[in-house]
């Protein structure tokens, strides 16, 4: 019995290794098998201005969506400049409106008035003087002191030159303001309405948005912290792209081209494989000396290699070990290359 049950156990063993063997080579043959750990893009998400948080609206772990609102910082100061700005913006646009619009007629009428007071001064001066006179004639200049006909004459060139006024001052009201000034008044306004919008940009930058879909990786200040472009708010993790980094040693770059189908396994899920492809393939080695001058030194060069998933369900998180087995049957469409 034994001399029968030696050679069956023999062979047994020599066909369970041939056939391991075979289906080892078959498998080396057409597929590799690689090792890596999940990476993806973070953003630091930071306010651009300097100021008290007033809101954190959202914690670690949490999914959230593109503009979605994740924290606010105090705006009272702001509010106030910008009820400030909007009153002087109101004032000048007055002002503009009324340069536009001209002298009234009310106002060429009081013009017109001062002007007819003018003449009226000038010609009550002009008859004192010429009186002062007659009497210094009649008199031989004994009636009147020549102190009193020059205030008489000094009297009327200042009627005279008010009359001067009064003649201009009636011109320019008919006329209108200058264009310069129109133009001058609009430009101020134009300037107060800029500042309106940067005081209103500002109070829109103090709320902070996701830029993305994404997965809050780190809740980093809290409300009452001063905030500071320098200093983020939150660390998010984007949902895409997400790629696993496996790293191929020379000998087998030779079998990886761009768009080559791959599956990738973890132990969380090792029966639901994550879809991949072949993405970015390092053209420089790593952790190897820069001058290779022997051939076991060569195969020991390694390349960073990406795998770019798709992974709708999320199952796949940052630094998570992962199996990465490349079907070398499905080759990269035409026209890609390494």
């Amino acid at each position: 019995m034994r001399k029968i049950l030696l050679p069956v156990l023999i062979l047994l063993a020599a066909a369970a290794y041939f056939g391991w063997h075979y289906s080892q080579a078959e498998r080396d043959a057409g597929e590799l098998e690689l090792y890596g750990n999940v990476d993806i893009r973070q953003v630091s998400l930071a306010f651009t201005r300097s100021e008290r948080i007033d809101q954190v609206l959202a914690e670690e772990g949490d999914q959230v969506k593109t503009g979605q609102l994740l924290a606010t910082l105090d705006t009272r100061t702001l509010n106030l400049q910008v009820k400030r700005t909007q009153a002087a913006i109101a004032a000048q646009q007055q002002q503009v409106a009324k340069l536009r619009n001209g002298s009234r007629p009310e106002e060429v009428a009081q013009a017109a008035a001062q002007l007819s007071a003018a003449e009226a001064e000038l010609e009550l001066a002009q008859s004192q003087l010429n009186r002062l006179e007659d009497v210094k004639r009649r008199t031989d200049g004994r009636g009147v002191s020549a102190q009193d006909i020059d205030t008489a004459t000094t009297h009327v060139r200042a009627a005279r030159a008010q009359l001067a006024i009064r003649s201009e001052a009636l011109k320019l009201a008919k006329i209108g303001p200058r264009d310069e000034d129109i133009a001058a008044a609009e430009a101020q306004l134009e300037t107060l309405q800029a500042d309106l919008a940067l005081l209103n940009h500002q109070r829109d930058q103090s709320q902070l948005l996701a830029p993305t879909d994404a997965r809050v990786r780190a809740r980093l200040l809290e409300p009452g912290d001063i905030a500071s472009p320098q200093w983020p708010v939150f660390t998010l993790a984007l949902n895409d792209p997400k790629w696993v980094r496996v790293y191929v040693s020379e000998p087998d770059m030779g079998r990886l081209k761009p768009g080559m189908s791959a599956a990738v396994y973890t132990d969380s899920f090792p029966d639901q494989p994550v879809s991949g492809t072949l993405g970015y393939i390092s053209s420089v080695a790593e952790f190897t000396p820069k001058n290779v001058q022997t051939e076991s030194l060569r195969t020991a060069l390694v390349y960073e290699v990406r795998v770019l998933v798709e992974d709708p369900d999320n199952r796949l998180r940052m630094g998570m070990p992962a199996t990465v087995r490349i079907d070398e049957s499905h080759s990269a469409p035409a026209g890609q290359s390494q």
